[in-house]
């Protein structure tokens, strides 16, 4: 099917990908080793899910048993694909591809909502870009996807997008005028009634900024490969309230000449809206979870079409530098970190984080690369560099979900591990399987070509492995500061998580991201869905454009141009 929109000849712009300039090194030997191990925590996972899960949304790989928490459309197969794809696994790709067709979206297993927000990044995204990766193509410009010789089931390629259309389709009641006149939609749905989901007989009055704001690339996606506008319409319709936001008081004030503000700085909105006409709550703000990727796909719109979403950039770079004039904080015994700070409605902040927010460095990266913007780059990187102390000070070396580095409130028992690494932990210390802090490695090694970027990212993923380890995958655990978890005893040396201390829950980002991430930046060559490498100075020096740009599932889709 045409892309409407995309009127560049690809064959002028995107070059075969460049070889390894390391494959005959001792370097280039062991990054190969490193790609080849990352492959084989994948095809563990793989045997664990098709062996005890199969067509279901997730392993529990301590009980060998599945799990539906994506509704029981086999959420971990579909974002498995892409990585599959990239991995050139295809015994995996073309048993993907033959369970798609069976799907049916229009029903689910579960009586659980169906969220729009995991729905469009998990499986839209999933099948669109395994449908970019794979598609065979017209001519030279509607080019064949850089893996299309993987398979000759062209037929079942094809399924992937048609697929895409009719879960989409399925989800589009979300948007509906006579369920939201606004046009922001809800998140929670309810398939079978075609309305919203309602807990205790309420519906949700507000959504959140991420879960409206990270629609619109996938979507937007969807209608340039179908030639129909009307996907694009729905999200990007929504994102134009959260693009020129207005306050809930005030008489839909703008937000930034509202009291109380719902823009306390330039580019940095609340964390909530409210759907029925899409003003702003006065409620506080971050880069954490239920905002996070609203400013993630802000750049990443741009990535897409730098003509059509140049206001997309504008907005990232007025709460990019807000966020460095506002929310940088650097512990009071580790000047040497930097943290992004949340922030109250009236402006205090609040120093706490999680590990979502960690994805935070990786995207100032990328949008130093492609604004050209050093600062920016130098700043992801300070960023980068914190979020690794919270992996390096933690006895698995692996990060906690939640952390926090308020001076005024460190608990006792922790002050000497507070003055020697610079946070501390308060509830949560579990680590779910999350990719933000590799991903935001992978970032920082593409631009740089700084080697340890992919030793930090070798020692996360071996650390990873070695404490997540279950009977028939990996496993997200409960404290990564509980030593006595490994079993040290264990044949070959393997360390297996004790079961009492897991959540016996192998999530399908394990798939999209932990895994592609770990094996992309043990690469150095220049496939086409790669971030373009630096040269010679810290960004792009303009040898190669990002054709590609990865949703928040790190599900790679082509650009629509022009390229940036």
């Amino acid at each position: 099917m045409p892309e409407s929109a995309n009127n560049y000849d690809w064959a002028e712009f995107e070059a075969a990908a460049e070889a390894d300039s390391l494959l005959d090194t001792p370097r280039g030997e062991e990054l190969r080793a490193r790609r080849e191990a990352v492959k084989s925590a994948f095809s563990y996972s793989w045997a664990g899910y098709r062996r005890y899960a199969w067509n279901h949304d997730e392993l529990l790989p301590v009980t060998n048993r599945h799990g539906d928490s994506r509704n029981g459309w086999g959420a971990s197969a579909i974002d498995a694909l892409s990585t599959a794809i990239i991995m050139d696994l295809p015994d995996v790709v073309d048993q993907i591809l033959e369970f798609v067709p069976s799907i049916d979206f229009t029903t689910t297993r579960t009586s659980d909502p169906v969220s729009l927000f995991e729905t469009t990044i998990r499986y839209l995204g999933g099948l669109i870009s395994g449908y970019d990766l794979l598609r065979p193509g017209t001519g030279p410009r509607d080019p064949p996807g850089p893996r299309a010789r993987m398979t000759k089931k062209t037929a079942l390629v094809n399924k992937l997008l048609t697929q895409a259309i009719s879960l989409a389709d399925a989800l589009s009641f979300a948007f509906d005028p006579s369920i939201t006149p606004s046009g922001i939609p809800f998140n929670d749905l309810d398939f079978k009634g075609k309305k919203p989901f309602e807990s205790d007989g309420r519906k949700q009055e507000r959504n959140t900024l991420a879960t409206v704001g990270t629609l619109v690339l996938e979507w937007t996606r969807l209608s340039d490969l179908v030639g129909d506008p009307k996907y694009a319409n729905l999200a990007q319709r929504a994102q134009d309230f959260l693009l020129r936001p207005k306050s809930s008081f005030a008489r839909n004030m703008p937000c930034k000449a509202a009291k109380p503000s719902c823009e306390v700085w330039d580019g940095l909105v609340a964390s909530e809206v409210f759907i029925a006409n899409g003003t702003f709550a006065p409620v506080g703000g971050s880069w954490m979870g239920g905002a996070d990727s609203f400013y993630e796909y802000l750049i990443k719109m741009y990535v897409y079409d730098s003509r059509s979403f140049k206001f997309y950039a504008d907005r990232w770079v007025a709460a990019a530098e807000s966020t460095r004039k506002f929310l940088s904080s650097k512990p009071v015994t580790r000047p040497d970190l930097t943290f992004l700070a949340a922030w109250a409605p009236d402006g205090r902040l609040i120093k706490h984080s999680q590990h979502l927010a960690c994805f935070a460095g990786g995207n100032f990266i990328l949008g130093g690369q492609v604004l050209k913007n050093d600062d920016y780059i130098k700043y992801g990187l300070e960023l980068v560099n914190g979020c690794r102390q919270t992996y390096e000070a933690t006895n698995t070396k692996i990060g906690p979900d939640y952390f926090v580095w308020d001076e005024t409130n460190v608990p006792a028992d922790q002050a000497d591990f507070f003055k020697k690494n610079g946070f501390y932990f308060r509830g949560n210390k579990a680590y779910l399987l999350r990719p933000e802090v590799i991903e935001s490695y992978y970032y920082a090694y593409r631009v740089t070509r700084e080697q340890k970027y992919q030793d930090w990212a070798w020692d996360a993923f071996i650390h990873i492995r070695n404490a997540t380890l279950a009977e028939s995958g990996y496993t997200a655990i409960q404290d990564v500061m509980d030593a006595g978890m490994l079993d040290t005893s264990a044949k070959n040396k393997d360390y297996r998580y004790h079961p009492s201390r897991s959540f016996n829950e192998q999530e399908s980002f394990w798939f999209a991201e932990v895994l592609k991430y770990s094996y992309l930046i043990q690469s150095d060559g220049d496939d086409a869905f790669q971030i373009p490498r630096g040269h010679g100075n810290i960004y792009n020096a303009g040898r190669r454009k990002n054709f590609w740009v990865f949703n928040t599932e790190a599900h790679p889709v082509r650009v629509r141009g022009p390229p940036v």
